[in-house]
This record gives structure tokens, sequence and C-alpha cells, in this order.
């Protein structure tokens, strides 16, 4: 009778991790998207200025404006916060993973979190689903879920910043750079949704910078630095 009884429990696991596993995934989702959502940029302004940072410059609620505002200080947090932010998302999906989604790869929970982290941020309901570009908030998912991608695509970033005193194309080419970055430098397991979810971010970046792009090839777009505020190019 034991020994039937140690062959029918694991036929019903299954089962359960059919059930399990979608609303597993939806937890990791909606925790990594509230996360994601927090206007550090937004909420840094309003509470040392008093002033909504939309209202000022571009608009946007991301680190390059706060600084472009004049607020560089808040800026540099609002950075180190976006990043924190995404790093804390796929901290927390990896750490569900084996007892949410023990059926699934670790590395499509972290990123399943990073996906929905970077989407928070870019369309947070707190502010009307207007959020900012991504492009901190992608490095730190990232920094977790492929660490020496990551600090290569912001090494691209940093140097073509250095160059052309733009942000917006060291921010495009740094986004479009980390998916050939990861295929090279990920080890490991790589599943498909994993590899999938890097490049679909990375276009997300790209995306959210069509305005700057526009402004790049019309020889409009302002250089990091410039006193030109009244541009809205953050």
């Amino acid at each position: 009778m034991r020994a039937i009884e140690e062959i029918r429990i694991p036929a019903a696991a299954p089962a359960t991790l059919i059930l399990v596993m979608p609303v597993a995934s939806l937890v990791v989702a909606v925790a990594a998207y509230l996360l994601g959502s927090i206007p550090t940029g937004y909420l840094l302004v309003l509470f040392f200025r008093k002033q909504d940072i939309r209202t000022v410059g571009s608009g946007n609620i991301g680190a390059t404006n706060v600084i472009r505002s004049g607020a560089r200080g808040l800026g540099a947090a609002t950075f180190l916060l976006d990043v924190l932010k995404g790093c804390c998302a796929v901290g927390l999906g990896a750490l569900l993973a084996p007892h949410l989604m023990p059926a699934s790869p670790v590395r499509n929970a972290e990123a399943l979190a990073a996906l929905c982290a970077v989407i928070g941020h870019m369309f947070p309901v707190w502010l009307g689903f207007k959020g900012g570009k991504g492009v901190a908030t992608g490095f730190g998912v990232f920094l977790v879920a492929a660490p020496l991608a990551a600090l290569a695509a912001i090494g691209v970033f940093a140097v073509i910043l250095a160059i052309s005193k733009f942000v917006s194309l060291g921010s495009i080419l740094g986004a479009a750079s980390f998916p050939v970055f990861a295929y090279f430098l990920v080890n490991g397991e790589k599943p498909v949704f994993f590899i999938a979810v890097q490049a679909i971010v990375s276009l997300l970046i790209i995306a959210k910078h069509h305005q700057n792009i526009r402004r790049l090839l019309s020889g409009t777009e302002s250089r990091f630095g410039s006193r030109k505020q009244e541009r809205k190019t953050a």
C-alpha cells in the first residue's frame, strides 16, 4: 500500500503546477511592475523642491530631465534609485522563483520581472501611464540578470556620451548593444524567453527615444550640459 502511495503522489504534481504557474507568474509580474512604477524622479523633486518635474524641460520624470532642471543631486539620486528598483525587482523574481515557479528556469522569472519593472517605469499607473524612458531601470534589471552585459552596455553609453555629449544617443546605442553583449557574455542556461526579453526591453528603450531620434536626425538635439534648457530633449 505504501509503495502505491509513493507512486501516486508524484502523478498529481503536474496538474498542481498547471494551476499554480499562471498565478505565480502573475504575482512576480505585478510585484515587479509596482516596484518599477515608483516615480522616483517625480517624488524627489516634489518633496525637495515642491515642484512637478513634468512641468519642467521635457516633462520627463527621468534623471536627465531632473539634472537639466538644475537639481544635479536629485538627478543623481533619481538615477541610482531607478537602478536600485530594477535590481530589486529582478532579485525578487529570482527569490520567488524556486518557491512559486519550481518548474520554470530561474532566468525566466528574472526575465519576467525585468520586463515588467521596465514597463512599470515607462508606464506607471500612478502618473497616468506616462513615465520615464527606462534607461536606468533597464540597466538595473540587467545588472542582476546579466551583469557583465549590463556593464558593457553602460560602458558604451559612457563612451558615446563622452564623445558626443548626447545622452539620448548614448542611451540608444547602449540599449542596442546590450542584447549583443548578453549573447556572448551570459554563461549557463539561456532560455528563449530570457533572450527574447533582452531584445524587447532594448527595443522599448529605443522606441521611447523616438522624439530624440528625430531631433538627432534633424540636428536639433541639444548636448548634455547645454544651457538651452528650453528645448525638450531629456
